[in-house]
């Protein structure tokens, strides 16, 4: 039997743990803390997942949470006009239902459920000293901790890696108590509010620790109005702060803001990271190697809500890669290989995800305002969330884009 040890115990490396498990591995998870220091800790991330990576945690019985979080139906764009009013304003349908669970919720549940079926969750932090002493005790190391002193080992791709710097200040909040939009009570969906020149306001429904509820969640252009967080406000400040910047800058939204309360005392967050991608296998010390993987490797701007998504592919990816290299060794060579089988696809979600950081060029407010009239192409937009690389057929490129529009 084959032994994998897999380090940190967030959505790649937890999936990928339970699927090589249920596959007779021998399988260990280190994770820094223990499934209650999750639940009571500090809300970790935005999530909205589509049906492709949903269907991937069906596949394996990993959808714990699935008959009680709400079902996210499709996506809206609203664009602020200088009077405050919308100049656009639209709502697009998924073809299959997406669902947004709290990492707190569904990380602590999944450690657990790794535990009952067998599984070794050792609770350490992991530096590179111990990684290398634990090494040599295991066929397959995998690195899915995205932050903290590990990540030094997997280097920067600078010709993959456009930006040095944070491309937007993150701000959230998990709340109970927003309205429904009255354009679309029965259907839950994310909204993609746009406020040219500062930001953007995402209105996630999601499913936390009290039950289902909504994530405001800012992502503001750096040195702009919503880049006001470097004093770490308590959460009731907090979530003044956010709601007052929805005022001001997204009215539409405030007007469903008059009940709004944090679900709980650790339900806000703000920080923000620098997108990179990184090279897939780490060195240690004694000359042994580690594979990166999900956010490690590739770390996206939340802009596009692909974090888990990209996460969830990438377990699937690398399982695939593991089980068919059967008994033979897993060697730098082979590591590299599996990263970039995995960048085949992600390489679509970064330049996508990348190119929305900028102004918007001529053709995409073209399709945006297209969309608004047009329910095939506002589908065909709000469905390339769930299969971005779909956009390279028909958004990303303007002639293409021209091309698309003239048969619709």
């Amino acid at each position: 039997m084959r032994k994998v040890l897999v380090v940190g115990a967030g959505q790649s490396g937890l999936q990928l743990a339970l699927m090589l498990q249920e596959n007779g591995y021998d399988v260990t998870v280190m994770s820094a803390r223990t499934p209650e220091e999750i639940r009571a800790g500090r809300v970790m991330s935005t999530q909205a997942m589509f049906h492709t990576s949903l269907q991937h945690e069906r596949d394996h019985g990993l959808n714990l949470w699935e008959a009680e979080a709400v079902r996210i139906e499709g996506l809206g764009v609203s664009v602020a006009g200088p009077d405050g009013g919308r100049v656009l304003d639209w709502f697009g349908r998924l073809d299959h239902y997406g669902q947004s669970v709290d990492q707190r919720v569904k990380m602590a549940g999944w450690a657990e459920l790794f535990e009952q079926r067998g599984g070794k969750l050792l609770i350490h932090g992991v530096t590179t000293a111990d990684l290398d002493s634990l090494a040599a005790l295991y066929d397959l190391v995998v690195v899915a901790a995205g932050k903290g002193e590990l990540v030094g080992l997997f280097d920067r791709v600078p010709e993959r890696s456009p930006f040095t710097s944070p491309q937007r200040a993150l701000s959230l909040a998990y709340v109970h108590g927003l309205a429904p939009r009255p354009e679309h009570p029965d259907s839950p969906g994310v909204r993609f509010n746009i406020a040219p020149g500062v930001g953007e306001l995402f209105v996630i429904p999601a499913y936390t620790l009290s039950g289902n509820c909504d994530i405001l969640f800012f992502e503001g252009i750096p040195g702009g109005p919503l880049d006001c967080w470097a004093d770490q406000p308590g959460p009731d400040e907090h979530l003044r702060r956010l709601l007052d910047l929805v005022r001001q800058y997204i009215p539409w939204e405030y007007e469903r803001c008059a009940d709004v309360e944090l679900t709980d005392a650790r339900a806000a967050l703000a920080g923000g990271y620098t997108p990179v991608v990184r090279h897939p296998v780490g060195e240690l010390p004694s000359g042994g190697f580690v594979l990166g993987m999900a956010d490690v490797v590739v770390a996206n701007d939340p802009i596009t809500g692909q974090g888990s998504n990209n996460a969830a592919k990438c377990a699937v990816s690398y399982l695939d890669s593991i089980l068919e290299r059967g008994e033979a060794p897993f060697d730098r060579e082979w590591m590299t290989t599996t990263f970039e089988r995995y960048w085949d696809y992600a390489q679509h979600v970064t330049q996508w995800t990348n190119a929305l950081l900028g102004p918007p060029p001529e053709h995409v407010l073209r399709i945006l305002g297209v969309a608004q009239a047009n329910e095939t192409v506002a589908r065909r937009f709000v469905n390339g969330f769930d299969d971005p690389t779909d956009y390279q057929n028909w958004f990303m490129d303007p002639a293409k884009t021209a091309d698309y529009l003239a048969t619709v």
